[in-house]
């Protein structure tokens, strides 16, 4: 790993708000390293990194992917139901 420095956010979406961290870490940091840097899960306990999923601008990525510089890491909230199912319903309620 490099002495060079890079800036990445992480942000965590609420439904009424976003947590938005910017840090300036090493270049090579991997994303459990940029979620434990922003100090996010402290300030957010029902965060588990086992169940809740991560992108980067919207793709998909593990734990272990490494960072660049400029990326915007997402910690994606689980879904509350099913989207088809929640849509289906909503087309019932609006047939009636």
């Amino acid at each position: 790993m490099s002495n060079s420095r890079i800036r990445v956010e992480v942000v965590y979406a609420l439904p009424l708000a976003q947590d938005v961290y910017s840090l300036e870490v090493a270049d090579g940091v991997v994303v459990c390293e940029a979620i434990a840097l922003s100090g996010v899960t402290r300030r957010h306990p029902e965060i588990d990194l086992g169940g809740h999923r991560f992108s980067v601008f919207g793709r998909l990525v593990t734990l272990k992917t490494r960072l660049r510089h400029g990326d915007r890491l997402e910690i994606l909230r689980p879904l509350s139901g099913d989207p088809k199912e929640r849509r289906r319903l909503r087309g019932q309620r609006a047939g009636s």
